[in-house]
């Protein structure tokens, strides 16, 4: 199953790092980190592929932030959506009309892009 990186970065208070990049792109291999700097990854010999270098996992990095903030308009609905039991309440007494009304004023609110 593929890492969700904005969900994880998100409980890392938005900040992406070298971990958050191997555990991206390199997902599968073995390593160890001793904080998080390059220098502290310990490349385990299992791998079959070299360890990378500090410009792959830099650029890994710069994506990971770019698709991270590109998603920001999806955690402000989630933050701003009714709770599903509210959800739940407005469909039953005004339908699948009235439910889409309610969530479209969270998605105008915070448009996609």
């Amino acid at each position: 199953m593929k890492t969700n990186i904005s969900d994880m970065i998100q409980m890392e208070n938005g900040e992406v790092n070298i971990l958050h990049a191997l555990q991206s792109k390199w997902l599968g291999t073995q390593w160890v980190g001793n904080g998080i700097t390059y220098d502290g990854i310990t490349w385990l010999e299992t791998n079959e592929i070299p360890k990378p270098t500090e410009a792959e996992i830099a650029t890994e990095i710069t994506r990971l932030e770019a698709e991270y903030d590109a998603q920001l308009y999806a955690r402000n609905r989630k933050a701003e959506y009714p709770p599903i039991a509210e959800q739940l309440d407005i469909l039953y007494h005004s339908g699948v009309t009235g439910l889409k009304a309610e969530l479209k004023k969270t998605k105008d609110k915070y448009p996609k892009g």
